[in-house]
């Protein structure tokens, strides 16, 4: 029998880290640790990084506007002499050998308020892309918590599995020699083959759940290759608020995803703006200088081997089948509904935080529930089990208290790691989770 205990001893010891078998030692990983890793490679992180960049150079598409447009201009062409350009549209049809070369120059006077408006929109714009960019960390870092706590929490549980199996393979060992001897029956050892079984059912479904948390927690960090990771114990969060109005205040003022939605809301006004501007003048410059030094005469008097000009145009809309109409009119449905889905997001925020608030005051008040339940099971045992010893009780009563004692180790565990998950779920919907 003492041969047999070792090897299961061994056997435990073997799976202490939930079946998963490492030629390396295990890397050293704390919360913090695990957050900067996601941050430096989750590929939404990235990817959100750069489409806030990509947001920025719209801003400077927007203004070039503001700016002269200089172009530099080289012509060359042949023609028969004398001939004339006889299809498509109105121009100097006139045909001639000529190389000239110039600049060509325009600028924008003023489109009556259009282009400021489109800069603004587009600032705005990028501003809400780049609180986009931050409500993506925090998405990412509710991830790392979550895969964290719950690699914690199936560690954990392995740890009891293997007490469980450790303890109940002792109880069926001394049934079975009792058996021998006569001073116990068949039942007796049957039931305890069973409570055995059971147990070990319980460390094989907790070792999966390791491997699956291990995958959960390579998927948050950014990763394809699997880290043999092992995780630092966060202590316990503070209990939480008393009520919840408080944070849903908070909540509307660090969210940055509602934050990036009111900013689309100001984008889309700003746009409307700018689509009604469309109805009014545009008044631009344009300006011409260059050179012929090659150029075929046809008339009496020389063309001069040089040329400049400008002009001030001024453009004014009169009809175009309501189609500047229709752009103002679309821009402001467009802003109507942002306006409506900034309402919408407060309003799932407000009930998000208040379902959080809630699941964690009872998290946290079910944290001494199971520590009191753990130490009544754990005494209940010990009776149950001295009970069995002299004979005043069967092997049921025994292995029901065990039973009690795996089901309330398993709960005090799940209240540790429950709370700390949805104390992290209660900072994301807070915005402070960062």
């Amino acid at each position: 029998m003492m041969n047999r205990r070792f090897l299961l001893l061994m056997v435990l010891l073997v799976s202490a880290a939930g079946g998963r078998a490492q030629n390396t030692a295990p890397t050293q990983l704390t919360l913090k640790d695990a957050e900067a890793l996601a941050l430096k490679n989750h590929p939404q992180v990235l990817a959100a990084q750069a489409t806030a960049l990509e947001y920025n150079q719209h801003v400077v598409e927007a203004r070039s506007a503001y700016f002269p447009t200089v172009d530099g201009e080289v012509t060359g062409s042949g023609g028969n002499p004398q001939a004339r350009i006889g299809a498509g549209y109105l121009a100097a049809s006139r045909l001639f050998d000529r190389l000239g070369a110039g600049i060509l120059l325009s600028q924008l006077v003023t489109d009556s308020g259009r282009t400021p408006n489109l800069v603004a929109s587009s600032r705005l714009d990028a501003q809400a892309t780049q609180q986009t960019y931050q409500a993506t960390r925090y998405d990412v870092l509710l991830a790392v918590n979550q895969a964290y706590f719950g690699l914690l929490r199936a560690q954990a549980l392995v740890k009891v599995a293997q007490q469980t199996v450790a303890a109940r393979q002792i109880l069926s060992d001394q049934v079975t020699e009792l058996a021998k001897n006569k001073l116990r029956s068949d039942v007796d050892v049957a039931f305890a083959d069973v409570n055995l079984s059971e147990a070990k059912l319980l460390l094989l479904r907790s070792q999966d759940q390791v491997r699956a948390a291990f995958a959960e927690l390579t998927r948050a960090l950014g990763s394809q290759t699997e880290e043999n990771y092992k995780l630092a114990d966060e202590p316990l969060p503070p209990s939480p608020a008393l009520e919840p109005d408080s944070l849903v205040a908070q909540a509307f003022a660090n969210r940055p995803d509602l934050l990036s939605l009111q900013l689309q809301y100001k984008s889309a006004v700003r746009f409307e703006h700018a689509e009604r501007d469309l109805s009014f003048p545009t008044v631009s410059i344009v300006g011409t200088g260059g050179a012929i030094p090659e150029m075929y005469q046809i008339l009496s008097t020389p063309v001069p081997n040089y040329y400049e000009g400008a002009a001030l145009n001024v453009e004014v809309p009169i009809f175009n089948g309501r189609l500047f109409t229709a752009r103002r009119e679309a821009a402001r449905y467009h802003a109507q509904a942002d306006d409506q889905r900034v309402r919408d997001l407060q309003e799932r925020i407000a009930r998000d935080v208040r379902v959080a608030w809630s699941s964690s005051k009872t998290a946290y008040q079910n944290i001494d529930v199971t520590a009191e339940m753990l130490r009544e099971a754990s005494l209940a045992l010990d009776l149950a089990q001295g009970r069995y010893n002299l004979g005043l009780s069967s092997i049921v009563e025994l292995t029901q208290a065990q039973l009690n004692l795996t089901q309330a180790e398993i709960e005090n565990l799940n209240a540790k790691y429950d709370y700390q998950s949805i104390y992290a779920m209660l900072q994301y919907t807070m915005g402070l989770l960062r």
